[in-house]
């Protein structure tokens, strides 16, 4: 493999040596990215090129249209610069992983580093250099669809997964081949919009953001994130693409970022449509002076920033300030020697039976057993019939899951075709049931390919379906009910304002199971869902989100015992939509109760959650005990070490996460009840012990405090839990002191 580490100085010479030819015009194309597609807007692609206009290309995936256009940019341009090509490579290329809040489900960030490193090998065969990924907003209402693309609710466990995925996708070497540029996105606190309502605005204190929503991107800067991708929506009523705070301030003071920042589509011209910019022009200056160093197509930039310096309102020494890393990271990468694409490479390397044996192991390890009454799971092998029942059992789209690449064409092995293939001897039968589509399509149709694009059903089709899908089940000796959301039911522009089942099948969930047949649900989506009839009538649930190209192989692995599911829920699951936000860091409040974990707030159901954070269930049991710190107290700036002794108490090998959260008792601020500080995926055989240590620190026990205003750690009393979710009773005390 081809490895070329440049040192800085010899980066930064070649830098200023390109920007020493290059003309005005050529350094303002640099800072503008433009649409390759046909419905992109703005001038042709090849135009904008051959004149020096363009400094990276995305909404195209296409290898020879790829190397047509870096011919051009090479040879044609003026300078010759070579684009960077960019696309949307969430959780796979042609390889397809589980979606990141599965991922995410995994606590292991082997999963998404191994995964992603895949994603990345294919991408850059196809001849992309930079995909739109990891997104690590923090996301705490499960209405909001972009859930999935993240890692849940918690900075601790959202950070190990941003670092990871950017491991994964850039590896340690931004020249290796095999490799693509990570873009650490929403920055700064989309996830926290209001309603849940994508694009809506944010409002958070400074104490929120540092605490929740900017630790991922500080961990994704620390592993290496090249590039970074501002927000679309407000953020305290100053949008996030024109905010000098987060882009100067937070971003290259504080933290010495030194790669650049790409805008969400469109999001510096947005800035009119917002009321915070005039026009274009006024848009262009303050995204450039907020720090925005390329516009994702608006092509704000290129109309309008020429002009702003030829009036003195910008400096030439500004826009060279943002090309240098743009030019910087092109150089790194050593587009300037290898330009092109091999084109035949792609169907080499995705013909690796290895990334699917990836893809399989990362679905296996990211299921989550949510029930198990009785021990019905697993199923016995020597089962005859098996009706197969609902909407997504044989959906490819719905088992990949949201945001495909472009032109992706499904090709996942469905959940029927996997029990398909672990029982070859016994009947399988399949009946779909009513299907289920949003309310109000989604306006991403247009671009992907899938069983969406069906006309509806009648309702006497309906009707029928569901009767045919009654009959199926009333014939086997075991149901296994697949349901859930399917692919555009989340992700971007996919918020809801329920978490209930879309459509019929909770009703036909209730009609099968009064048939008296055992049944297994399986649930395939891409948020937390409000199932409490199932959670109380349903003996077996697997939540298998959306798992991707080897989903169904990895469901029928852990339904019939070729896998002990270990995964754990990376986010609470609300009794209803309306509880959203609904979280488990929250602080104390007043309560006769004495402040109760969750404490009732409403007089028409419980507040608890339906499952909460860090929750998942094994086919053996596990026992904590002897939790025991190093010191009963340590000065302030001192470690301490935690461990705790886990004991396989079952009849099979299995894995268990072992997950560390801590309460401060007092200080400046009021801190939330428990935060997760520690976790570790371990397995164990039947009745194995292992000791399990964790240390906690400065790292772990500072925080952001509204009273100091700024970082802190203090003197104070602390709390200890260990065990298997964020309810562990195992406690211990410590202190902190001066």
């Amino acid at each position: 493999m081809l490895k070329s580490v440049l040192a800085e100085g010899e980066v930064a010479e070649r830098v200023e040596a390109l920007l020493g030819r290059m003309s005005l015009a050529e350094k303002i194309g640099q800072l503008n990215q433009v649409g390759g597609a046909d419905f992109a807007p703005g001038p042709k692609a090849e135009d904008q090129i051959r004149a020096g206009g363009a400094g990276s290309v995305l909404w195209l995936n296409d290898a020879r249209r790829f190397n047509e256009l870096q011919k051009i940019a090479v040879e044609e341009s003026p300078s010759g610069i070579p684009l960077l090509f960019a696309l949307d490579v969430i959780h796979g290329y042609r390889t397809i992983f589980p979606v990141p809040l599965a991922m995410a489900s995994s606590w292991d960030p082997a999963v998404p580093e191994r995964s992603q490193a895949v994603a990345a090998r294919e991408a850059r065969a196809a001849g992309i250099h930079w995909t739109f990924a990891p997104m690590i907003d923090i996301a705490r209402d499960a209405r909001w669809g972009r859930i999935v693309e993240g890692a849940g609710e918690d900075p601790y466990l959202g950070s190990a997964m941003a670092a990871a995925q950017v491991r994964g996708f850039q590896g340690d070497d931004l020249a290796d081949p095999e490799r693509v540029l990570a873009c650490a996105k929403h920055f700064a606190g989309y996830g926290a919009a209001d309603g849940g309502r994508d694009y809506d605005p944010v409002y958070l204190s400074e104490t929120q953001l540092r605490n929740i929503h900017l630790p991922p991107f500080a961990a994704a800067l620390e592993a290496g994130a090249a590039t970074f991708m501002s927000a679309y929506m407000d953020l305290n009523d100053v949008p996030a693409s024109g905010n000098r705070f987060l882009m100067r301030q937070i971003l290259r003071e504080e933290w010495g970022f030194a790669g650049f920042v790409v805008s969400d589509a469109f999001a510096v011209g947005n800035m009119v449509i917002q009321g915070h910019a005039r026009d274009g022009r006024d848009a262009a200056l303050r995204g450039i002076k907020a720090g925005v160093n390329m516009d994702m197509s608006s092509y704000t930039y290129v109309n309008h920033v020429a002009d702003l310096v030829a009036e003195g309102a910008l400096t030439v020494a500004e826009i060279e300030e943002l090309v240098r890393p743009i030019l910087a990271l092109k150089v790194k990468m050593g587009l300037f020697e290898r330009p092109y694409v091999d084109e035949a490479l792609l169907a080499q390397v995705v013909a690796r039976p290895d990334h699917r044996a990836t893809a399989r192991w990362a679905a296996q390890r990211s299921m989550v057993l949510l029930k198990n009454e009785g021990g019905l799971l697993p199923l016995q092998r020597d089962i005859k019939k098996v009706a197969v029942i609902g909407p997504l059992a044989d959906s490819m789209s719905a088992t990949e899951g949201s945001w495909m690449v472009f032109g992706h064409q499904p090709a996942a092995v469905t959940v029927l075709a996997g029990i398909r293939a672990k029982l070859p001897d016994a009947e399988v039968t399949y009946a779909p049931g009513p299907e289920i589509r949003r309310d109000i399509p989604s306006w991403f149709e247009s671009f992907m390919a899938g069983e969406t694009r069906k006309p509806a059903q009648t309702p006497e089709e309906a009707e029928a379906a569901f009767q045919l899908a009654l009959e199926t089940a009333r014939a086997a000796d075991q149901v296994i009910m697949v349901l859930g959301e399917t692919d555009l039911m989340s992700g971007e522009a996919a918020s809801r304002a329920s978490l209930d089942l879309p459509g019929r099948q909770e009703e036909l969930l209730k009609a099968v199971a009064a048939l008296g047949k055992q049944v297994v649900l399986v649930l395939l989506n891409g948020r937390p869902l409000s199932i409490n009839w199932a959670a109380e009538h349903i003996p077996a649930i697997l939540e298998a989100w959306q798992p991707g190209s080897e989903g169904g192989h990895a469901v029928a692995d852990i339904l019939f015992g070729d896998v002990n599911p270990g995964g754990k829920l990376p986010v609470t699951f609300p009794r209803k939509g309306s509880h959203a936000p609904l979280y488990y860091a929250r602080n104390l409040t007043h309560s006769p109760e004495g402040s109760p974990m969750y404490n009732p707030r409403y007089w028409d159901g419980l507040p608890t959650p339906l499952y909460p954070f860090g929750f998942g269930l094994s086919y053996t049991t596990f026992a904590f005990s002897n939790l025991r710190l190093s010191a009963a107290q340590v000065k302030v700036g001192e470690t301490l070490t935690v461990s705790v002794d886990v004991t396989n108490t079952g009849a099979v090998a299995g894995d268990e996460v072992v997950q560390l959260y801590i309460h401060q008792r007092w200080g400046s601020d009021s801190r939330p009840m428990r935060e997760l500080k520690g976790f570790a995926r371990i397995t164990l055989q039947p009745d194995e012990t292992q000791t399990v240590s964790f240390s906690l620190g400065p790292d772990e026990l500072h925080y952001w405090s509204t009273n100091a205003g700024g970082w802190i750690q203090e003197p104070a009393a602390f709390d200890v839990w260990v065990g298997s979710d964020a309810q562990a009773t195992l406690h211990a005390e410590f202190e902190v002191v001066a």
